[in-house]
């Protein structure tokens, strides 16, 4: 009898929490879908910052931007976690066109629009004029290695249309952004154009960083727009001659100082515990990064905002960082997890918006079996805001430091992924492509999320 009484109140405890914390998440989606911050704080951020590349002067005043939306939020303390970040420029307008023999013997020159590589360097004042080769994987490249020397390489490597996460298509095709121009100067190529790694149906290029291997010499690279990716593969396959021309101006400048614009809440019971959710500060240049990754840093301050502005109490310190320069480098997350490691700070938890202020559908979690099942069974109380889901695996370029250094628990929203890489990185990333409604479901969640957390613990 005893135990069938415990039993009976240990389930009507446990019944009474899941109303308790059901109630109280509506309130949190009450207050974000009706008197919401986290679009207007996009739109000012978009609007009066614009794009923000790392080093740029648009840096300090996204900085500013930080300082004051986390202040209005409520923060109790509001700070700069000061870093060194790299401080790559554009350097102009990019260029680029093709000449060809049509077929009725007259000579064709088409325009091409182009994107340098983020940390590409210049093809200097006169642009490099050669023969383009079609390579369409790395495979090709080493089969046809002795035909590369003098020549423009452009890789045609698209998206894998049959995976519905695009997430999967974007890590395979970002290997020919990454490394592909230094395995193309492996063999004599001069310069190197890639299919842009999107399957949208515009013509947008779609910038991004590119790496160097310093065995090999640094070449000029671009990024096209895949109407002119797929004119160009179409005549190359033809057997037309191509002689392409590329003109870039991207150079460095000596690395400079970028902050992590950090808002902390104190926790009431175990403020020796930290929180960490956040996105990062910094976009490339082409646009205002309103999706990437704007959305994840309205996201975060709105976090904070609403569980103060419902009167909840912390048990553990919430910190909302905007991190600095994840784009061409991650020196800001690198930063706060190296400081973190020498205040010997106990992190409890850490979250990342970097997906997109699309509709929300999961979580991407690096955690302990355990406590990943733990985790799930909160799901009953996302379902009714569009998450469905915990997966295995996730977290963020931000935090990923945090998760390698302090073995931190780590997990990254994960959007619906289907229209992001339309706008990824390229001149559409701006605040008219946000739909509102959709980003506000991305902050509900976060914010139960981060609730459940601190209430619960790991």
């Amino acid at each position: 009898m005893t135990k069938l009484l415990l039993s009976f109140l240990l389930l009507s405890t446990h019944v009474m929490a899941q109303q308790e914390d059901s109630l109280f998440i509506r309130s949190i989606a009450d207050e974000i879908l009706v008197s919401g911050k986290a679009y207007e704080n996009l739109r000012v951020l978009c609007k009066t910052v614009g794009g923000r590349l790392a080093g740029s002067p648009q840096t300090a005043k996204a900085e500013s931007w930080g300082m004051n939306t986390l202040q209005q939020a409520g923060a109790d303390r509001v700070y700069l976690q000061e870093c060194t970040v790299p401080h790559w420029e554009r350097g102009g307008k990019d260029v680029a066109w093709i000449q060809y023999t049509d077929e009725k013997g007259k000579s064709v020159t088409a325009n091409l629009d182009v994107l340098a590589l983020g940390n590409s360097l210049g093809t200097g004042k006169q642009g490099v004029k050669a023969p383009v080769i079609l390579i369409n994987n790395f495979d090709e490249l080493e089969k046809r290695k002795d035909e590369v020397k003098g020549k423009i390489v452009f890789y045609n490597y698209p998206f894998n249309p049959r995976y519905v996460v695009t997430m999967r298509a974007y890590g395979e095709s970002g290997l020919y952004r990454r490394s592909g121009p230094s395995r193309a100067a492996k063999y004599g190529a001069v310069a190197v154009m890639i299919r842009s790694m999107s399957e949208s149906t515009d013509n947008n290029p779609h910038t991004g960083s590119t790496s160097y291997d310093s065995a090999y010499p640094k070449i000029p690279c671009a990024a096209m727009g895949l109407r002119d990716a797929d004119k160009l593969s179409q005549l190359l396959q033809g057997n037309k001659t191509i002689t392409g021309y590329l003109k870039t101006g991207g150079h460095f400048l000596p690395d400079t100082i970028a902050h992590n614009v950090i808002g902390e809440w104190r926790g009431t019971e175990k403020p020796d515990e930290i929180i960490t959710v956040g996105g990062h500060l910094d976009s490339w240049d082409p646009a205002e990064g309103a999706h990437d990754d704007g959305a994840g840093c309205v996201h975060s301050i709105e976090v904070l905002r609403v569980l103060k502005q419902l009167g909840y109490k912390p048990r553990h310190t919430i910190r909302v960082v905007l991190f600095a320069n994840e784009e061409n480098g991650a020196r800001g997350g690198m930063k706060y997890a190296e400081e973190a490691k020498q205040k010997a700070e106990k992190h409890l938890f850490a979250l990342e918006s970097d997906d997109g202020g699309f509709t929300p559908r999961g979580f991407g979690v690096t955690i302990a079996p355990d406590k990943l099942q733990k985790m799930r069974g909160w799901l009953p109380l996302l379902i009714p805001y569009g998450v469905y889901e915990f997966s295995a695996g996730g977290g963020g370029t931000d935090i990923g430091p945090l998760g390698r250094t302090l073995q931190t628990p780590l997990a990254g929203l994960s959007p619906d992924t289907q229209r992001y890489f339309d706008v990824h990185h390229a001149r559409n990333d701006v605040f008219e492509n946000v739909n509102k409604r959709e980003l506000e479901l991305g902050a509900v969640n976060i914010t139960a999320l981060i609730y459940l957390v601190d209430k619960y613990g790991l």
